[in-house]
């Protein structure tokens, strides 16, 4: 395995953890893409939409570690929701960025725990910083864990919103792409914001960076109450009126990018090859089915090449309803449990409980009362015509 050189980070005092929300100081976190490891958190990029504003860190510019890195693993696949093989895994995606000089070191150390173990789970990890040829010959050192490495660049250029200059997303995706072996790498085209990063530019821009990727994978803004409030006291221009639980995507953007995107029709891979959910652009890269189950939802894989619709419909399968009900009353749900030919409807389970079914079938499991409305894909309704029925 490739060496690589590694000074630990200072650790948090248990005063200084007891200080911290209590969401940051848990460092798991059952997100759609996976389980969520974050024991360093602080970042110094100042992206001012950064999800840091709902943990209330975004002051903490100094990257600190709340734990040693063989504890978090530990705490990691002993989780109840883990699933060797099979629980798809992100790492320092939610508190700092895992290309960092100093946390680095942590995410190698990381990968190189769960590697160790001979997991092959899907591992997820999202930078938007310098990534060098030497760093890449240390992911391609990896040989049992799914490593995928998804560049966040959007092409922002206030810095009032995004102080860091696009070009270096761009340099690492090229550099990752050109020296991909045991990994893949994503462009992960984001915040899209109309009138902010959707020029005619912009699009071509992402349209070329796309043949330095095995996929890309196009996303909206998440704009929540602390986001907002943090744009108005600094005097940074607010994108929308509103704010939103998802993320804010807007049918005219996605149709321009559509259109830019796409080829002929029997182009092996029509539009770009791109995305609109991160595990189906992952999933992909890897010549695999989508672990997230999203072929139920076929107004999303409209835009998905023929030979990976093909691969997920083979591996989509109807879930056993009885087996279904089971698991989900023993979660805590409540009221009917549903399994129809789009998703499992439950009642009373928050997000962790729904991902855990949902990885574990691979299957769509949505909540009742937050439904998912055709075309919108799980989106916010800011920017999309009402009056469409839920399913």
């Amino acid at each position: 395995m490739q060496t690589f050189q590694r000074r630990p980070l200072k650790l948090l005092t248990t005063e200084q953890i007891g200080a911290l929300k209590p969401e940051l100081a848990d460092v798991i976190e059952y997100r759609k893409s996976g389980l969520s490891l974050n024991h360093v958190v602080g970042c110094p990029l100042e992206c001012s939409y950064c999800v840091r504003h709902l943990f209330g860190n975004f002051e903490m510019k100094t990257p600190r570690a709340l734990m040693t890195d063989d504890a978090a693993v530990k705490l990691l696949t002993s989780h109840p929701y883990f699933r060797p093989h099979r629980t798809p895994i992100q790492l320092f995606n939610r508190a700092t960025d895992p290309m960092l000089p100093v946390v680095k070191g942590h995410t190698f150390n990381v990968l190189r725990l769960l590697d160790e173990q001979g997991l092959r789970n899907h591992v997820l990890v999202i930078t938007r910083w310098r990534v060098s040829e030497e760093d890449c010959a240390v992911l391609n050192s990896f040989r049992n864990i799914t490593l995928t490495v998804l560049v966040t660049h959007s092409g922002i250029a206030d810095r009032r919103i995004e102080p860091v200059d696009s070009n270096i997303a761009a340099t690492s995706l090229k550099t990752l792409y050109a020296n991909a072996e045991r990994y893949r790498t994503v462009l992960y085209w984001r915040p899209i914001v109309p009138g902010l990063n959707d020029t005619d530019e912009h699009i071509a821009r992402a349209l070329e960076l796309s043949e330095f990727a095995h996929a890309t994978v196009f996303t909206g803004l998440f704009y929540r109450d602390e986001i907002a409030s943090y744009y108005e006291a600094n005097g940074v221009p607010e994108p929308y009126e509103a704010t939103a639980r998802r993320k804010i995507m807007p049918e005219i953007a996605e149709k321009r990018i559509l259109d830019a995107f796409h080829r002929s029709a029997d182009s092996k891979a029509p539009w770009g090859p791109l995305f609109r959910k991160t595990s189906c652009g992952v999933a992909y890269a890897h010549g695999q089915a989508d672990y997230n189950g999203h072929y139920g939802i076929q107004d999303l894989c409209d835009i998905c090449p023929k030979k990976q619709l093909d691969l997920c419909a083979g591996a989509w399968t109807q879930p056993d309803a009885q087996e279904v009900e089971l698991q989900a009353r023993q979660l805590g749900a409540i009221g009917p449990v549903r399994v129809t030919d789009r998703a499992i409807m439950v009642e009373g389970l928050d997000e962790p409980p729904r991902y855990y079914l949902q990885h574990g079938f691979g299957y769509q499991v949505h909540d009742v009362a937050k439904p998912h409305r055709p075309r919108r894909h799980g989106r916010a309704e800011i920017g999309w015509e009402n009056g469409e029925t839920p399913q």
